[in-house]
């Protein structure tokens, strides 16, 4: 059991010990559910006390048993909140640090709440496409109104304990702790001024009223907002459908009517892709030959080299999280422009509201600059940012190899290159990670973090440490050319090619798979990051890969010097200071000149062929990727698409939506492509790990 029983005088304390956040499994439930008996068959004890050892109060349900048995296995969280509930010895809640979720649901189960101030208190549950289903719909309007409740658990967002505390007229706590420190002996001290009440002395949330003044007109203006919010995600709108009937039911009837919403919730689509997301964040997180306990090394200063687009982004991240900077640049005018750029940056934010001038002033006090490569010789970390050509990585790393010092971390942020041939630039290929961050560096979540063959366990650790105090979302790949991401999205844009051969316009590719979901189609993607970066790896690899089909379109249009927004023409034609995507006649007369030229009679494509074959196309090579080990799992996989590719949330990444399609179906739609004169077939062949997975009736997982 993870739940710790004593006596204190003439208190019972439970103490939730359930690390890291005292999620309420099975066996935390059990705990509980012990405790209690234990307590009122012990005639010396008065009241009862319920807490959360470590850095939580709770964190609500163990997500790793939803959907099995023992999510539902008794005592389930309701039957531990009608357990305290029924006791005739007060219970009283001391929460600290977290309490989310079945977390706060428990809380407010118990009869009495004392809080400590700084405490995260949320329902959360919105943000894996559920709602509360253990009573939180019911209970937190009782208890903070209906307008304060509804926008915390459709929003799922966290609110302080002591903001909380402040709102006129709230239940939700009955006291708030003088410290952190102090709740525990303020919970004592609550416990005992309680003693004595028993039976209907002891305050129920559930007898409380629950009514909102304008009750139609509000819930119906509620919907109304929420609606414009929460497209593609079935929850926000059901949440406010609970909330309601908390108002207008008997409490046994709303408790009904939440836990019925929630299990119908619970089986859709979007909130199981949402929970594959929530594990994998997680998972990815974690290397099968990298212990946890690694040791780490110590990174208290950072050198970036190149202060561009993208070194000055990278270098926001660091001084965002209050680690010094220091950006090398070869001329004064290249380093000026940078340090502009970070300050127009920060103080767009700073003009907004979303950033103090005291915080602003002290991330600029962490930033320097220089000229000379000696003088980043005592940082811990040093990342390059420099144009991507082997030959200049080559000049910069054997520069950090000369002045960086011993255990210093040397990074290259490159996004296709071989980091073992950058590492044996060096005579410490060791050090040599890869860290590719994505356009822009200080807003995009993913962090491709790139193992070479030598690099050291502990420098893979450190890193992943690092890529979580910047709050990025850390991915492990192996080395090979363009690493997870851009692996894959190189046959994502081969296919859309081929689709223009056929018969597709730009602007139907780029709609149909903005319909699906994604934030972008791949020709408004390709306007954007710049269509010359494209044109540079076809050639490169008509020399390394004369095997890689490419159609032709995409060349041509670089000929023409459409490289996209930045020179206001690309696929699309842009007006100056604009970002609209106008669709071209030049474009047009372009592709139908190629197809002429090609002897290709254009045929109508359908939606549905344009989503599965760039969707599959990603899978597929997905498949390869975790064939070849460069992707220790399918879930990391998915975590670089929807953090850094624009795959839709609510569909879960490629991998997890081509399980939710089956695989069979899948790789029986492959073949189809196959058959396409226009396409590549050997592509389109099921990766051996389809075919097994498929033989096996098994998924990715």
């Amino acid at each position: 059991m993870t739940a710790e029983y004593k006596v204190i005088g003439d208190v019972a304390v439970i103490t939730l010990t359930n690390p890291p956040v005292n999620g309420l499994g099975y066996a935390t439930r059990v705990g509980i559910t012990d405790g209690l008996s234990k307590a009122a068959a012990d005639p010396a004890v008065k009241a009862i006390v319920l807490t959360g050892a470590g850095k939580a109060f709770s964190g609500g349900a163990d997500i790793k048993e939803f959907g099995t048995p023992k999510a539902i296995q008794e005592p389930n969280l309701l039957s531990v909140i009608r357990a305290l509930e029924a006791s005739d010895k007060p219970i009283v809640a001391a929460i600290h640090s977290v309490c989310m979720g079945g977390g706060l649901e428990l809380a407010m189960g118990c009869h009495y709440r004392v809080a400590a101030p700084g405490t995260s208190v949320a329902l959360p549950e919105v943000k894996l496409g559920l709602l509360p289903g253990a009573g939180g719909t019911q209970r937190l309007p009782r208890l903070l109104g209906v307008e304060t409740a509804l926008n915390m658990i459709v929003s799922g967002e966290a609110v302080k304990s002591e903001l909380l505390a402040s709102l006129p007229g709230q239940k939700l706590f009955d006291k708030l702790a003088t410290s952190p420190e102090s709740l525990f002996d303020d919970a004592l001290a609550f416990a005992k001024s309680v003693m004595g009440k028993t039976g209907d002395a002891l305050p129920l949330v559930r007898n409380l009223p629950c009514k909102h003044p304008q009750g139609d007109a509000y819930f119906q203006f509620a919907r109304n907002m929420v609606a414009g919010m929460s497209k593609n995600y079935p929850a926000p709108l059901k949440c406010v459908d609970a909330v309601e009937a908390a108002t207008k039911m008997k409490f046994e009837d709303g408790m009904a009517e939440e836990r019925k919403t929630f299990m119908a919730l619970m089986f859709t689509p979007e909130s199981i892709a949402l929970r594959h997301l929530f594990v994998a964040e997680r998972a990815a997180s974690r290397i099968p030959d990298v212990p946890e306990d690694t040791p780490k090394r110590t990174i208290q200063s950072v050198g970036v080299i190149g202060a561009g687009t993208m070194g000055g982004g990278i270098s926001m991240n660091f001084l965002n999280a209050g680690i010094p900077v220091k950006i090398l640049e070869m001329k004064q005018e290249a380093l000026d422009r940078g340090v502009a750029t970070i300050r127009k940056n920060y103080e767009a934010q700073v003009k907004k509201g979303k950033l103090k001038q005291a915080k602003y002033d002290e991330r600029m006090a962490l930033l320097s600059t220089t000229l000379n490569y000696d003088e980043l010789k005592d940082a811990d970390l040093i990342i390059e940012a420099v144009f991507e050509e082997l030959g200049v990585k080559e000049k910069v790393f054997k520069e950090l190899d000369r002045i960086a010092k011993p255990g210093a971390i040397l990074a290259s942020n490159t996004s296709t290159l071989d980091v073992d041939k950058i590492a044996a630039f060096t005579k410490r290929p060791q050090d040599v990670v890869g860290m590719h961050f994505f356009s822009p560096a200080n807003v995009m979540k993913l962090l491709e973090v790139v193992r070479g063959k030598q690099t050291g366990k502990d420098v893979l650790a450190t890193v992943m440490a690092v890529a979580k105090k910047i709050k990025k979302t850390a991915v492990v790949s192996g080395v090979c050319d363009g690493f997870i991401g851009n692996r894959m999205i190189e046959q994502y844009s081969r296919q859309a090619g081929f689709l223009l051969d056929e018969g597709a316009t730009p602007q139907q590719v780029d709609r149909a798979v903005e319909k699906f979901g994604f934030a972008m189609g791949p020709f408004r993607m390709g306007d954007l990051a710049g269509n010359d970066i494209g044109w540079a790896i076809r050639k490169r690899r008509a020399t390394e890969r004369a095997d890689m089909k490419y159609s032709k379109t995409a060349d041509k249009l670089c000929e023409l010097g459409r490289f996209g927004q930045k020179t206001g023409a690309g696929w699309y034609d842009y007006l100056p200071g604009k970002r609209d995507a106008i669709p071209s006649p030049v474009v047009a007369e372009l592709i139908e000149k190629h197809r002429k030229d090609e002897g290709i009679t254009p045929r109508k494509i359908s939606d549905e062929e344009i989503v599965q074959r760039l969707v599959y196309s990603l899978v597929n090579e997905g498949a390869h990727i975790l064939e070849d080990g460069i992707a220790s799992k399918s879930g990391d996989i998915d975590m670089v698409y929807l953090t850094g590719y624009g795959f839709p949330l609510w569909r879960g990444g490629p991998m997890h939506y081509a399980n939710q399609v089956g695989l069979y179906n899948v790789a029986e739609a492959m073949k189809r492509f196959a058959k396409n004169p226009r396409d590549d077939a050997s592509f389109w062949q099921p990766a051996p790990l389809i075919q097994t997975l498929v033989a096996e009736g098994k998924q990715f997982s």
